[in-house]
């Protein structure tokens, strides 16, 4: 009976902490050498204490929710300050490519006309805009892949599971780029036009005064251009290689692992899925880069005018940054998680309903 429990558990998340209840022990009673039944391991208050004890919410509560909202916010915004001056050096390769002609050329010229604090241009609405980002990424990602999951049905979300998380990180993705749109934007500005503005203080009147409101969302189009395909990457290539690395990679069962040995897995396919992030998405960055910088300029134009080969420029710079970028926000991410002691269901296995429907059991 514990087998087929532990078999429900794992394809439904809703079931992880029975699933742990029932493999630490902590249910049914427990046989003496001779084979007759001896007291309970526990009582029942001190298994539900237990339960509680591992997991501060119910999967799929709010707040599940808004704490794994907090861990978006954490990622993304502390990671991609982090890396402001790779990001910048990589914006003007893009839009300036015969004065920025490589990361280390980009590099040695910011430092001879800014210094050193040159590089931590757009620091402010790097870590506002993209913490904004993330609340509604990580967030929005795990509401979709609820709501999805439920209307697909158990043996469904199974079978099509690369296509749920395709389509909750795409749909988290649209909301997180309205939020991004207004704080990229200026960044651009203040990381690739020199003289315009050095502080978010003074790039945001100056933007709304010259163009309005559109100033800040013209870019929302080519954000979603860029981010939805990366993000899209970026979740589903996560999921997916965590599962492969689980079964046939790492020597033992994600239960019998401890935390840290997880989050070493998380970290490792978070590089994976960034390299391929990074790839995806560079073309639309490219576009990003030089609309935001140039006055009534639109994507199709500037997509006309780099050609195939200019959005390729800083490719490399942006795939250290985008591969380190998402191995970091998957470990932050999901160590925020252990922190809040939050459900963390391990990797889908197929439902007992499905394994008969095949014929994989009797």
């Amino acid at each position: 009976m514990f087998s087929s429990v532990a078999h429900l558990a794992r394809a439904n998340p809703f079931n992880a902490p029975h699933l742990q209840l029932v493999q630490d022990g902590l249910a049914g009673p427990r046989s003496n050498p001779a084979g007759t039944p001896g007291p309970p391991r526990r009582s029942r208050k001190l298994a539900a204490a237990s339960v509680e004890e591992q997991y501060s919410c119910d999967y799929g509560s709010g707040r599940f929710f808004l704490l794994c909202g907090l861990g978006g916010i954490i990622s993304c915004g502390t990671t991609h300050t982090a890396l402001v001056p790779l990001d910048l050096v990589k914006c003007r390769m893009q839009v300036d490519p015969q004065k920025y002609k490589g990361i280390f050329n980009g590099f040695s010229v910011t430092l001879k006309e800014d210094g050193v604090r040159g590089l931590a241009k757009g620091w402010a609405p790097t870590f506002i805009g993209y913490s904004m980002q993330g609340l509604c990424k990580f967030g929005f990602y795990e509401v979709f892949k609820v709501l999805y999951s439920n209307m697909l049905g158990e043996e469904n979300a199974y079978l099509w599971r690369t296509s749920l998380y395709l389509a909750a990180s795409a749909s988290a993705e649209f909301f997180a780029d309205i939020a991004l749109a207004p704080m990229e934007a200026a960044k651009v500005r203040i990381q690739t036009q020199p003289g315009y503005a050095n502080t978010l203080r003074d790039a945001a009147p100056k933007m709304y005064k010259e163009e309005g409101i559109k100033a800040f969302y013209k870019g929302v189009a080519p954000l979603w251009m860029r981010q939805i395909p990366y993000t899209m990457m970026k979740f589903a290539c996560f999921e997916r290689t965590v599962e492969a690395l689980y079964k046939f990679v790492v020597p033992k069962p994600r239960s019998e692992c401890s935390k840290p040995e997880q989050l070493v897995v998380t970290f490792v396919a978070g590089y994976i899925a960034g390299v391929f992030c990074a790839i995806v998405s560079h073309p639309a960055d490219s576009v990003v880069s030089v609309l935001n910088k140039e006055k009534g300029s639109s994507a199709s134009l500037v997509l006309q005018r780099l050609g195939f080969r200019g959005v390729w420029k800083g490719l490399f710079a942006r795939i250290i940054m985008i591969g380190t970028l998402t191995a970091l926000q998957w470990f932050i991410y999901d160590s925020v998680k252990v922190y809040f002691r939050l459900p963390r269901p391990p990797p889908p296995e197929m439902p007992e309903s499905l394994k008969k429907k095949l014929g994989y059991t009797e």
